[in-house]
């Protein structure tokens, strides 16, 4: 059908798959409902066409980093395992190929989670809710319930592994009949949790958090949600270690470059707000030289302030530049510095770090300023770290 969206393309039509982007208020979508013509996205699909394990995630953040290392370390046990959905591959066409003894492992948006009727997780996996998308859904609430939807129809047969430290999501759990596994940075719980010096499932220790690669309290709550995950599934603490010795995280968000005369490089040029800023600031004890500025959507950012108090340079770029300079002056940081492009922000940052400091790209802004993709902006700061003398 081409030269418009004539209503008349649903005739005879028994199910409609919709583009996880397009909004309800669509009048396809719409008089689909009319006609009470099944709408869902493809995930429901997957749902059917999977016969073996599924493992889904969810949340505001973290998805991709919990869904990369629950998929590492099913693989690193040597378990049959595929992973799909807002990661990367669409996860109906994955589940065409899987067999009866491999794992799916899937992320979910709000988006996708939203055109589900029958998805039904083996295991479901809630990290948080925050603020989000609300020019989609229209009110929090209807976030929130998309996203609540991931345990929707799962039974005593399944299981639900929910972030303890969100008040929300603990809410939630009264209403599924999953067996409920909980994960906590704060405390012990029926679940994942850690006591500053051990990672622990129920009262097994499984690994020390020194042999951690990965840095930040966000990524603590993520690898805790994948512990939970694979002990559920039964994988070893073995294979478990393994990834998290070596795992530096997922491209662009708060990824570790290197390391060049003792300062240590980061991309976490996924941090497209501050909220993600001010996550990658608390990840480190260290003095900070701070890469930040893009597209200028409006944003003030003096919630970022109370996040600067470790921050001893700053470098700004983009849009928001003079914004984010006012910011770091008001916060006191000692050095504050307006540069063009990323190998001349890269270049000053070094300039104004000493060894032992920790340089870190997390703009708290969208790149589409100067960059097609947050992506294209973390891989010239790759670029111009290596080039460094």
């Amino acid at each position: 059908v081409t030269g418009g969206h004539p209503l008349s393309v649903l005739d005879d039509v028994d199910l409609l798959v919709k583009n996880p982007g397009i909004p309800y208020e669509n009048p396809v979508v719409e008089e689909s409902l009319n006609r009470n013509i099944p709408v869902v996205t493809e995930v429901e699909l997957a749902g059917h066409l999977h016969k073996g394990p599924l493992i889904a995630v969810t949340g505001s953040n973290g998805k991709t980093t919990t869904t990369t290392l629950i998929h590492e370390m099913i693989k690193a046990d040597e378990q049959l395992v595929s992973v799909a959905g807002n990661i990367g591959k669409v996860s109906c066409e994955v589940a065409r190929s899987t067999s009866h003894e491999e794992t799916m492992v899937v992320e979910l948006s709000s988006f996708q989670l939203l055109g589900t009727k029958n998805f039904r997780p083996d295991i479901s996996v809630l990290l948080n809710l925050y603020e989000a998308h609300l020019d989609y859904h229209g009110t929090l609430e209807n976030y929130h319930e998309a996203k609540a939807k991931i345990m929707a129809n799962q039974s005593d047969d399944d299981t639900l592994v929910y972030n303890a430290d969100d008040e929300k999501i603990k809410s939630y759990t009264s209403r599924t009949n999953a067996n409920l596994v909980a994960f906590s940075i704060k405390e012990k719980v029926d679940g994942a949790w850690a006591d500053g010096e051990w990672v622990y499932f129920y009262d097994e220790p499984v690994m020390k958090i020194d042999d951690i690669v990965l840095v930040g309290e966000q990524n603590l709550q993520n690898i805790l949600a994948a512990v939970a995950a694979v002990k559920v599934n039964g994988i070893s603490n073995k294979a478990i270690e393994e990834v998290l010795k070596t795992f530096t995280g997922v491209e662009h968000r708060l990824q570790y470059v290197t390391e060049k005369n003792g300062r240590s490089f980061y991309n976490d040029s996924k941090a497209t707000n501050i909220l993600a800023t001010s996550y990658a600031l608390r990840s480190f004890k260290q003095p900070v030289i701070l890469l930040a500025g893009g597209l200028d959507r409006g944003t003030t950012f003096e919630s970022l302030s109370p996040y600067l108090s470790s921050v001893k340079g700053m470098v700004l770029f983009g849009e928001t530049a003079d914004l984010l300079k006012e910011t770091g002056e008001k916060a006191n940081v000692a050095k504050v510095a307006k540069v063009e492009g990323m190998h001349e922000a890269v270049q000053k940052a070094y300039e104004m770090s000493d060894s032992g400091d920790v340089i870190l790209l997390s703009p708290a802004c969208a790149s589409w300023d100067q960059y097609r993709t947050f992506e294209e902006r973390g891989n010239m700061f790759i670029e111009a770290v290596h080039k460094l003398n």
